[in-house]
C-alpha cells in the first residue's frame, strides 16, 4: 500500500494549485476519496490524512466499510458508481450523495425509499456525453427532461451534473467533456434558476482531475492518486 498520507497531501496542494491557477477558490472544490476495492484499514488512514467524504461504485461492497466507520459522524459517504433500481431503499440508508442518477425511474424508487425512511439525499444527473455504450448515464438533450421531474420528487435534492468522459492518455482532451457538463449546467441553470440546487459538476479522476477543476468541477472523484493502484491489492 502506498502511503496514503503522502498521496493525500499531494492531492490536495494539486487541487489547490488548479484553482489559483483558474482564478477560483480551492473550498469551491470537494475531494472525494474514492474507496471501491479498498480495505477499511486504508480508509481509516486517509480519515488520518484529513479526508472526510469517501466514494464508492457498489451498494454491497460499501455496506461493511460504512457500518465499520459508523461511529465517525463526521464522514460524509457518496454513491458514484452505477444504481440499480432494486437496491434504492439501501443507497438512501447508506449515502448522503447520489452522483449516478440517470432515469426517471432510478429518481423514482430514491425518492419512494426517502419518503418511506424519512430521509432526504442529494442527487447528481449522471450525463453520458461520450455516448460510450459501456458507460451508464442520459443523453445531454434528456437531461432538462430529467432535471424537470426530479426537482418534483419528495426527499431529493437535485444537486447539480456529474460525467466520466472517455479515458485519454492525454488527460487535455478531456477537457472539451468537461467544458460541455458545464456548458449544460448553464444552460439549465439560465432557463430555469435554481433547478440545480448546489450547482455541483461532479467530474474529473485522477488522472484528469486538474484539468475538470479548470474547467469547473465542483467535486472531484480520486481513488487511485490516493490509495494506489487496485492491482496492487492482489501482489503479494
Amino acid at each position: 500500500m502506498s502511503d496514503i498520507s503522502s498521496n493525500v497531501k499531494q492531492v490536495c496542494e494539486h487541487i489547490n494549485h488548479a484553482a489559483v491557477a483558474s482564478s477560483r477558490d480551492p473550498r469551491e472544490v470537494t475531494l472525494v476519496a474514492i474507496s471501491k476495492t479498498f480495505p477499511v484499514e486504508a480508509i481509516s488512514e486517509a480519515i488520518e490524512a484529513g479526508l472526510r467524504t469517501f466514494g464508492e461504485n457498489r451498494v454491497q461492497e460499501a455496506e461493511p466499510k460504512i457500518g465499520s466507520l459508523a461511529a465517525n459522524r463526521a464522514l460524509e459517504w457518496h454513491l458514484v458508481g452505477h444504481l440499480q433500481s432494486n437496491k434504492a431503499k439501501r443507497a438512501v440508508q447508506l449515502f448522503e450523495v447520489i452522483h449516478s442518477v440517470d432515469s426517471i425511474k432510478l429518481a423514482q424508487k430514491l425518492s419512494q425509499s426517502c419518503v418511506e425512511l424519512e430521509k432526504s439525499v442529494s442527487v447528481l444527473i449522471q450525463v453520458n456525453l461520450g455516448l460510450e455504450q459501456t458507460k451508464s448515464g442520459a443523453r445531454s438533450e434528456q437531461v432538462e427532461g430529467i432535471v424537470d421531474q426530479v426537482a418534483r420528487l419528495p426527499g431529493l435534492r437535485l444537486d447539480g451534473l456529474m460525467t466520466i468522459p472517455p479515458f485519454f492518455e492525454n488527460p487535455d482532451q478531456s477537457r472539451p467533456f468537461f467544458a460541455q457538463l458545464r456548458e449544460l449546467r448553464d444552460r439549465i441553470e439560465s432557463a430555469h434558476p435554481g433547478s440545480l440546487g448546489r450547482k455541483h459538476l461532479s467530474m474529473g479522476m485522477s488522472h484528469d482531475f486538474r484539468v475538470a477543476i479548470e474547467e469547473g468541477a465542483t467535486i472531484v472523484r480520486i481513488g487511485t492518486a490516493i490509495f494506489g493502484n487496485r492491482e496492487d491489492l492482489t501482489r503479494p
